[in-house]
Order: C-alpha cells, then structure tokens, then sequence
C-alpha cells in the first residue's frame, strides 16, 4: 500500500503505509512509481510477519503440548 502525490513541477512521490518511508521523490512516469514501490522491502511490514508466523508456531506448540 503506496500513497501517491503529485508536486507543482508534474512528477511524483510515493510513500509506504505501512512504514512512511519515502520509496521515490520527483519520479516522471507511474511506469517508474511501480518499479520503485516493488523493489521497497518495508520492515515494518517483514517484522509484522514475522510476529504473526512467531505467534501462530506457538499456537501450534501449545496445542501439542495439551493433546
């Protein structure tokens, strides 16, 4: 999830949602916000994954400690 804006001169920005990082500035083409924003690896977003797969393994370890 990218947020999009465009400055006075015509060319854009584009900032992660997850993270507010800046991905690119002053970009002339959505050709190139799109190759921007899918080389953007977000921690924010891994570290959420993480967390999820960390919790759903502990779940599962549970659940085989109290068959």
């Amino acid at each position: 999830m990218y947020s999009r804006t465009q400055n006075e001169n015509g060319t854009y920005n584009t900032r992660c949602l997850f993270c507010f990082m800046t991905i690119a500035s002053s970009v002339e083409s959505d050709e190139e916000l799109d190759r921007q924003e899918v080389r953007h690896i977000c921690p924010e977003r891994a570290l959420a994954e993480l967390m999820e797969l960390k919790k759903e393994a502990e779940s599962r370890t549970h659940q085989m400690t109290t068959a």
